[in-house]
């Protein structure tokens, strides 16, 4: 699954009672892929590529973590303890895409 492939299905993922309030810029920066980056507000979820103005929560991985990370084959605090996905910005958003994005 390409980084692509994979930001199209965190989108298709989206639980909007989950965002109910929130206004957070997730960047989804892919190591050999292209970046992305993710805007959660109000219940609303937008997908755009490239690099956010001002990200609250810059996760950076390689493609196949995130591919592992979105169809549910890899957990995402698995692949942060074993140094597959490094975070950046505000930690705690990070546990929260969990909730905005159920598998």
């Amino acid at each position: 699954m390409s980084a692509a492939e994979a930001i199209a299905t965190l989108k298709s993922k989206f639980d909007p009672s989950a965002a109910a309030g929130l206004d957070l810029t997730y960047q989804f920066d892919v190591e050999g892929g292209d970046n992305y980056y993710v805007v959660v507000k109000d219940g609303t979820c937008d997908v755009q590529q490239g690099d956010a103005a001002d990200p609250d929560c810059t996760l950076i991985m390689d493609q196949a973590t995130l591919a592992g990370i979105v169809s549910g084959e890899t957990d995402g605090m698995q692949a942060f303890m074993s140094g597959k996905l490094r975070v950046e910005g505000n930690m705690m958003l990070s546990m929260k895409l969990g909730e905005l994005f159920p598998n």
